[in-house]
């Protein structure tokens, strides 16, 4: 059944919301990332260390994951233009709450909060942009609002870091909220409201399975990548997978299921959020935390030269808004995903052969090509996902892909970090003259994993999600 509505949609329907999604998703997304370089004088500032810091940022975290899966219950019921808007004001005072915060208790509380809104602002504002845009301007509307994933990663460590420097890190926190204050203005005048398609009776087990389920599994994927790590994220790993298992079991059978996993039969939809979509995700968010390992303390770089590589990098992710329409216009998604999804890999792999005598025009070079396939290929897993979801299904569909992309963005990390201890530990050599052939590994295998990714996008049907990119066989 199509989604195209019979009469036309008002611009601010295609194109500003969209807009203004993507302002609430960015002041999220830089908030994961601005509060890296802060973590001394935050602890120092909290009578702590580093390591016990960390409660908060895994307080976060579990938040997200519990407050996940209801995200689409809560939009039907309430609406979503309400829940977005209440997560916004939500996330902006918590933000506000963490700068104030005089102590670790103070700050882990308000990062709770935090964490709960930022988990409900990913699915339900990809549900306002999927109801108001037509398939033909679907690919526009979601490269609106990926740029914030692929942005706020790069800059997120430079930013913060500067901050820190000259205001404290406080204001890494207190700059959410003229962001916030922006969001809720922009929110209040431009996106319609709707109302929610009312009561529906709320899954109270399939609740506590899936967020366990979630929770135990970011856990887990946290764990395994910090130098702690070993049995006991193995543990909590397996107590996901299980808690998953029955998860699944429970939501193909309940009668109101929170989540409807029918969605799971559209073929796109399953392509480009479980296998080949994971994967694919995994590789894309390996790539900007290799990056910084690979210059700074694979090749000594210092921290100004190492931000102004990743700049580059950055430039080939926003080169990405102007290319990706037409590409896919004149390709469509299958050749797409494969073709740019193997250059991706490859540009990935070639940074294990990058060293210190690589000239910097090879380098710059690099990086914007592995920028921009990064950046493309990501908007096109995320529009073909909802190519062909129906109305119905956007709910689910949405809840759905935001779990997935959350366990995609600690597995890429997780994977690297657990390649880079494996070849530490299986060269030890290379451990006492510093860590350049791990992190040469890691690249190695992340390529791999892209490649692979890549290929098992030949499966999908030639003209899949033509309507949506206007791809035409001639």
């Amino acid at each position: 059944m199509s989604s195209i509505p019979a009469s036309p949609i008002p611009l601010h329907r295609t194109r500003i919301v969209p807009a203004v999604v993507a302002v609430a998703f960015f002041m999220q997304m830089l908030d994961s990332t601005i509060i890296a370089t802060s973590l001394p004088a935050m602890a120092h500032a909290f009578s702590t260390d580093v390591v016990t810091l960390n409660i908060g940022f895994t307080a976060y975290l579990l938040a997200m994951a519990v407050f996940i899966p209801p995200a689409g219950w809560l939009a039907d019921r309430f609406g979503a233009r309400a829940v977005f808007l209440s997560a916004i004001v939500l996330f902006t005072l918590s933000s506000v709450a963490c700068g104030f915060s005089g102590s670790l208790a103070e700050f882990t509380a308000a990062r709770l909060f935090q964490g709960a809104s930022a988990a409900l602002m990913t699915p339900v504002g990809r549900q306002l942009v999927l109801r108001g845009a037509p398939k033909a301007e679907l690919v526009r509307a979601i490269a609106t609002i990926t740029w914030p994933a692929l942005i706020a990663p790069v800059i997120g460590p430079l930013i913060g870091a500067w901050i820190t420097t000259h205001a404290g890190w406080e204001w890494n926190f207190f700059i959410n909220l003229p962001l916030g204050l922006l969001g809720v203005v922009l929110v209040a005048f431009f996106v319609p409201h709707a109302p929610g398609e009312g009561p529906r009776p709320f899954d109270l087990p399939g609740f506590l399975l899936t967020s366990g389920a979630l929770a135990l599994t970011l856990a887990g994927l946290e764990l395994s990548s910090a130098s702690t790590g070993g049995a006991g994220a193995l543990a909590i790993l397996a107590a996901g997978v299980v808690a998953g298992t029955l998860a699944i079991r429970h939501l193909k059978r309940a009668p109101h299921a929170l989540l409807d996993m029918a969605v799971l039969k559209v073929p796109t939809f399953a392509f480009a959020t479980l296998s080949a979509g994971t994967a694919g995700r995994l590789a894309v968010n390996a790539t900007p935390f290799l990056l910084p390992l690979l210059f700074q303390v694979g090749l000594g770089y210092d921290a100004v030269e190492t931000g102004s590589l990743v700049l580059v990098y950055f430039l080939g992710n926003l080169l990405m808004k102007s290319v990706t329409t037409p590409a896919l216009r004149l390709f469509g998604f299958r050749s797409l995903l494969v073709v740019n999804g193997l250059v991706a890999a490859l540009t990935i792999g070639a940074f294990a052969f990058v060293d210190g005598g690589t000239p910097r025009l090879l380098l710059f070079g690099l990086l914007i090509a592995c920028g921009l396939s990064r950046s493309m290929q990501f908007t096109a897993l995320t529009t073909i996902a909802f190519a062909d979801v129906t109305p119905a299904q956007r709910s689910a569909a949405t809840t759905i892909s935001a779990m997935l992309q959350q366990l995609s963005q600690l597995l890429g990390v997780a994977v690297a970090a657990v390649v880079i201890r494996l070849a530490s530990a299986f060269f030890p050599e290379t451990a006492g003259g510093g860590m350049l052939m791990d992190i040469r590994a890691a690249f190695l295998c992340i390529a791999v994993i892209g490649f692979v990714s890549a290929l098992r996008f030949l499966a999908l049907p030639r003209d899949a999600g033509a309507e949506v990119s206007g791809h035409r066989r001639g």
